[in-house]
């Protein structure tokens, strides 16, 4: 059964590593939150680690930049893994061909350019046209704004009867930017799938990007047990099914994505609205809070 606390500080304690969404946690796409700012940066010097978790479709470089922009303190965290680090790697090694179509907005070009240095040794990846790709590589729509996945079925069409497998570099469906909902790459490769088409996917719920956070956390010096360990986020399907995927305990933030199931108070949920939503989801998970802090 989950239990509903009011802050981190309450089982921090009992975890050495704490495994900690972006979107919905930490920030809203504008503005860093300053509770949880302040909650990671207690835990780390109570002793603890923290990895930022993200499904962004890009580098972690490209993602702590912008934390930078947006101000978040580096004593709030240790290391960061991408959804977009772990969907590289895969793309280096050709999963999806070696011409690809980058369905994607501008911002992410980074996805292509910014490779580490470990990739060096892999036959290059060129992007083409969509009538000359080998595969797709998704990072969202090309218009997060105005888009929605149904804006692409013509064209999934065709890349079905081709045989065109889709690299989803980021399986969130949705994301809250301000105030503003907008469509993620994960929205678009669920369309793909449901067309018939195949879809990969390297981010959270899926075990790449946790293969790739232990070996963050390895290289960073940091040494954990499962046991020892915490997921934290907003997403039930990608944050809370991956770490109970991975046998880790799971922080549920419920005043991000799935705020309006759980009563008119964000900071503080409904708990019997909880149980009944948990169970219908058929996930549960460790611990409930609504923002973290």
């Amino acid at each position: 059964m989950t239990r509903a606390i009011s802050s981190f500080a309450e089982v921090s304690a009992n975890y050495d590593l704490a495994l900690v969404d972006l979107w919905g946690c930490v920030h809203n796409g504008r503005a860093i939150f300053p509770a949880a700012e302040a909650a990671l940066c207690a835990f780390r010097a109570s002793g603890g680690r923290v990895v930022l978790l993200t499904n962004a479709p890009r580098p972690r470089a490209a993602v702590q930049d912008r934390l930078d922009e947006m101000g978040l303190s580096r004593n709030a965290y240790d290391a960061i893994a991408t959804s977009g680090d772990a969907a590289q790697d895969a793309m280096a090694m050709g999963a999806v061909g070696r011409k690809v179509w980058h369905l994607g907005p501008d911002k992410d070009d980074g996805f292509f350019t910014d490779l580490p240095p470990h990739l060096a040794g892999y036959p290059p990846i060129e992007r083409v046209s969509f009538d000359q790709a080998e595969g797709i590589v998704c990072t969202g729509p090309f218009d997060e704004l105005t888009e929605t996945p149904d804006d692409y079925r013509g064209r999934f069409l065709s890349a079905k009867a081709r045989g065109l497998k889709l690299l989803c570099a980021n399986p969130d469906i949705v994301v809250d930017y301000g105030d503003t909902r907008i469509y993620c790459a994960g929205a678009l490769a669920q369309l793909y799938d449901q067309m018939g088409g195949e879809s990969l996917y390297f981010g959270k719920p899926h075990p790449p990007i946790y293969d790739l956070a232990r070996r963050q956390a390895t290289d960073f010096g940091l040494r954990f047990a499962d046991d020892r360990v915490i997921a934290i986020g907003d997403g039930i399907a990608t944050d809370i099914m991956g770490g109970l995927g991975e046998g880790f305990d799971t922080l549920f933030i419920t005043g991000g994505l799935a705020a309006g199931e759980f009563g008119p108070d964000a900071e503080n949920p409904d708990m019997g609205l909880l149980k009944a939503w948990t169970a219908g989801q058929q996930i549960h998970p460790t611990f409930a809070m609504g923002r973290l802090r």
